[in-house]
């Protein structure tokens, strides 16, 4: 049988020369996900039979000279995508048994691509974490050392696809959900431009944040995921009416790197406390300038204040979107219904966890009268400035690099008495989240045996860019070719 850990490219040329059936390969998938989730808990759910099926119309497509690049592919969905028939919890109990009556935009396009979807990711409920450890239905293990933390909250995603489950899985970035588990997972991971991939059918955390984007073992993998997702929505408002041409161009003729200019923020490198990080880095910006790249250093001076406003804003717009979820007419119902008002009560004390509590009643909070100018409103004027030095920084440089997150992957339960500490997990990561930025993180190195991941960051609409460079410094490293010993 073919290796768990080829990449997407690989896994076509065998599905086109014959050497192995799409059938073959969801099987085989399917097995070493009943073996290996057990221990690492990165699937809620698998979708055998639906699965077995689609493996088999991709094997007839296939024999009928179906040439999509993605035909018979095995992939995985974060749990927060609508998949028509299928349960979809975001990780919550208050959605334990919901079952979507409709299939997100990008889950359609990925099946009309020909992908075999083997089942739903574990994930931080509500998308609000980042470790995986706030999921209901318990915590995901880092292939790498199973006592640490994956990353989150996409962290069932990075996981699957970093211990071989599958080949490639959505995910969703809302502050950073998708880079800093690829980081700590040893996977290529993009938040695309905010606006480039529709949001119809993602279940919302803070919907001015949330972009749906992928994660996969390589970034021309990646490439070939975001090719098949991004586009024009009319189902959303936000969706961006800007092609995917660069995208079509990247993939088929490839894009040059030489003379590109990079900016690295000294206020990033000012906060990376990890000496291994520092010269992981270093050999990454040799290696970009032996490609031609030329470097020069930024300055993002409110890089410091993104945290604190991401936190605001994030929990405001919570506060707004998870008020839906009131026992009434989806979803987990309490069994206190003498009023309306205990119905209210009893199903989200029952059905939310505790940081999603938390995050409701700080957003409340902070919208509240009195205290919707001291804290909403400031949030948005820091994002605003965040944005604008984003924008200043790009009329010098083309893409930036920086870390993706403060260091390796720590241990489960370590910062989970600290909230604050686990929120910094973000620092490197909110900033552009909140100016929605398209950014990237990348295998690097390992420190301790462990994961890092350096992340690039682009103006608007400069996805292709940003795979670009990283396709570039792949073809000549090999970090992310290395997978952990399961």
């Amino acid at each position: 049988m073919p290796d768990p850990y080829l990449d997407i490219g690989e896994m076509r040329a065998l599905l086109d020369s014959g050497a192995c059936s799409a059938s073959e390969l969801c099987e085989q998938h399917l097995k070493r996900i009943a073996r290996l989730n057990p221990k690492l808990g990165c699937f809620l759910r698998t979708h055998d039979e639906p699965a077995r099926l689609a493996a088999k119309q991709a094997d007839e497509r296939i024999a009928n000279g179906g040439k999509s690049p993605l035909l018979g592919i095995p992939i995985a969905h974060k749990d927060l995508f609508c998949t028509k028939g299928e349960i979809t919890t975001c990780g919550s109990k208050i959605l334990a048994d919901w079952r979507a009556p409709y299939d997100a935009t990008i889950v359609e396009r990925l099946r009309q691509a020909g992908v075999v979807v083997l089942g739903k990711c574990n994930m931080d409920e509500f998308a609000m974490g980042s470790s995986n450890e706030n999921s209901a239905y318990g915590p995901v293990a880092n292939p790498w050392d199973e006592v640490r933390v994956p990353g989150g909250s996409s962290g069932g995603s990075a996981a699957s696809v970093a211990a071989g489950l599958a080949a490639a899985a959505t995910a969703t970035d809302t502050g950073g959900s998708i880079r800093q588990p690829a980081s700590l997972c040893g996977v290529t991971g993009i938040r695309p431009t905010y606006g480039r991939v529709s949001r119809f059918g993602m279940i919302a955390f803070a919907s001015s944040l949330d972009q749906a984007g992928v994660i996969a073992r390589s970034a021309f993998d990646v490439a070939f995921l975001l090719r098949a997702m991004a586009g024009f929505d009319h189902k959303d408002s936000t969706s961006s009416e800007t092609g995917v041409d660069d995208l079509e161009a990247l993939i088929e003729t490839g894009e040059s790197v030489s003379g590109l200019r990079v900016g690295v923020p000294s206020e990033y490198m000012a906060s990376l406390k990890s000496a291994g990080y520092g010269v992981a880095l270093d050999e990454v910006r040799r290696e970009l300038e032996a490609l031609g790249m030329r470097f020069e250093n930024v300055s993002l001076p409110s890089t410091f204040a993104a945290i604190p406003a991401y936190y605001v804003l994030a929990c405001c717009e919570a506060s707004s979107n998870l008020s839906r979820f009131d026992g009434v007419r989806y979803g987990h119902r309490g069994a206190d219904d003498t009023s309306l008002e205990s119905l209210y009560t009893s199903s989200r004390s029952e059905g939310f966890g505790e940081e999603v509590k938390r995050r409701i009643l700080t957003g409340t909070y902070c919208l509240s009268y009195g205290y919707y100018d001291a804290y909403y409103k400031k949030g948005m004027r820091v994002r605003r400035v965040i944005r604008d030095e984003f924008a200043r920084a790009f009329e010098s440089v083309d893409v930036l690099l920086t870390p993706s997150s403060p260091g390796v992957a720590f241990k489960r339960g370590e910062l989970a008495g600290d909230h604050i500490a686990m929120y910094q997990q973000d620092c490197f990561t909110t900033p552009a989240a909140l100016a929605g930025q398209p950014c990237l993180s990348m295998p690097c190195g390992f420190e301790h045996g462990l994961p890092l991941g350096a992340q690039l960051i682009g103006p608007h609409f400069s996805d292709a860019r940003l795979l670009a460079v990283a396709i570039a410094y792949q073809q000549v490293t090999d970090w992310h070719r290395r997978h952990p010993k399961l």
